[in-house]
């Protein structure tokens, strides 16, 4: 029986997923793997409810039970562009900074890009704001709150929006991207999501962790050698041009799972328990 597989249905995975989805690779891999797209915090779920055997999940929602494949990661190393703290002023004037925020409005897509927003504020920007899950509607959001966390496809949207929207509204917003404000306070590497697997499924299903790994490492070793073809696929199904999309899956993100990565993921589990933002620090175990 195929391992199942729940990959995050944004444009960030898709280097990631070349392989899954194009040939010559697709049809064999299809004999040992089954996919289904999910929101980040849906393709957590399904995991941990045995729904799912591999899932490639927010780091926040990794549990000590679990196993990481090696040498994979939806990270970044500056500006993400596609995490996102949108910040209104109850005055109209545009913030230099959230410190006044009261409420956030958090994407119900997330939980870490929310555990990390909870750890700026608490540790960082000093404010202690309600924080309440909303779908990813930044006007509703921002009727609602004093701030919006984005993700994903929605936060690039917004961002290709952002000049228009003050045209129309004639309201100056400040667009924080988190994954830069996390390296400018802390200097390491923002890591959103890896993948993550069930131990027992993986023995249960005939193949060695070695051939997991080998198959999705090669996977993401393809994509990146196809970043022109994905900016044309994808700009097929977004409002951005395929220089746009270039440039994020290129310069944006960073698909390696490394020493940078590993040495930032440690920070955050650590303020993450410090601030409450997470109940404890998983361990790292690989496959």
């Amino acid at each position: 029986m195929p391992l199942r597989i729940s990959a995050i249905r944004f444009l960030n995975p898709a280097p990631l997923m070349w392989s899954f989805e194009h040939e010559p690779s697709r049809s064999a891999l299809a004999a040992r793997y089954s996919i289904q797209e999910d929101t980040p915090s849906e393709c957590a779920a399904r995991l941990h409810s045995g729904q799912a055997d591999i899932g490639l999940i927010p780091v926040a929602a990794h549990t000590s039970s679990l196993a990481v494949i090696p040498g994979c990661a939806i990270a970044s190393r500056d500006h993400v562009r596609s995490l996102i703290l949108v910040v209104r002023h109850p005055g109209g004037v545009q913030p230099q900074d959230p410190s006044h925020v009261r409420r956030v409005a958090l994407d119900t897509a997330s939980r870490t890009t929310a555990a990390y927003t909870r750890i700026l504020f608490s540790r960082f920007w000093r404010a202690s704001p309600e924080f309440f899950p909303h779908p990813p509607d930044l006007d509703a959001m921002l009727a609602q709150a004093d701030a919006a966390l984005l993700i994903g496809d929605p936060a690039l949207l917004a961002l290709e929006d952002a000049a228009a929207r003050e045209r129309r509204t004639g309201q100056r917003l400040l667009y924080l991207d988190l994954a830069h404000e996390w390296h400018a306070l802390t200097g390491t590497v923002w890591v959103s999501a890896f993948w993550s697997v069930r131990p027992e499924a993986i023995a249960a299903s005939g193949l060695t962790a070695a051939q997991v790994t080998g198959d999705f490492q090669r996977s993401r070793d393809e994509g990146l050698a196809h970043i022109d073809a994905l900016s044309e696929e994808w700009a097929a199904r977004l409002p951005l041009s395929p220089a746009a999309i270039h440039t994020y899956l290129s310069e944006n993100i960073w698909y390696h799972l490394d020493d940078a990565c590993l040495a930032g993921l440690e920070l955050f589990y650590r303020y993450g328990v410090e601030c409450g933002a997470l109940p404890q620090a998983p361990l790292l175990h690989f496959l």
